[in-house]
């Protein structure tokens, strides 16, 4: 029983080390050489939930955790920048929500805009983006009944996520990291950008300590 546990646990860090990603573009420094501020935009939500709902209401629901990421991320970079020094600023979101809002770009249509497009509506030097796909609702925190049992049938995977930045005048990718969402992952939307950016946090380019 103990080597089928230890089997279990190796298979278990092999495939939760095995899916992080980070990319960086190898013109990075070229084209991020004058980047100033970054704006943060909702991220493309994709929920597939147990419960089954209309289509209006999965699209709200998909929409409050695009912003909850959003809003995770102001929080991380806010703090980091008491903690460390990074070489560019964010937007405060809620500024950037109001530009979108004015020019009628709404988290309905926001993905039929170029990157380019957006850069330019809000003033910005690049756009950091990306994509969540979750079988649950992170906002409202990862589910507490849990067994190592739920490891090895999956049920301990609750989705992926995989955050962007890329360059405003061109639209080029500049870096990007994707991470497996499990119960090692935090409690909560803001847990978990937490605990993945501090991982990512050495090889993100716009940290000047790195």
């Amino acid at each position: 029983m103990k080597q089928i546990f230890t089997l279990f646990f190796l298979l278990y860090l092999s495939i939760s080390y095995g899916q992080k990603n980070i990319y960086q573009s190898d013109k990075f420094e070229a084209l991020s050489e004058n980047h100033k501020i970054l704006a943060i935009i909702p991220f493309f939500t994709n929920l597939d939930l147990k419960e089954k709902l209309n289509g209006n209401d999965l699209k709200s629901l998909e929409e409050r955790e695009g912003y909850a990421v959003q809003d995770a991320l102001e929080t991380y970079f806010g703090r980091g920048k008491r903690r460390k020094k990074f070489s560019v600023d964010f937007q405060n979101t809620k500024n950037t929500n109001a530009i979108l809002a004015q020019s009628n770009i709404t988290y309905a249509n926001i993905d039929t805009y170029t990157i380019k497009q957006l850069s330019e509506v809000l003033g910005v030097d690049g756009i950091v983006s990306g994509n969540l796909d979750l079988n649950i609702l992170l906002s409202e925190g990862i589910p507490s009944d849990f067994s190592f049992i739920d490891y090895i049938l999956g049920d301990a995977n609750y989705g992926r996520i995989g955050i962007k930045v890329s360059d405003g005048e061109t639209g080029k990718l500049l870096w990007k990291y994707e991470k497996e969402i499990n119960k090692k992952s935090g409690r909560n939307t803001t847990d978990l950008i937490e605990s993945m950016m501090k991982k990512a946090t050495r090889k993100f380019p716009y940290d000047k300590e790195r």
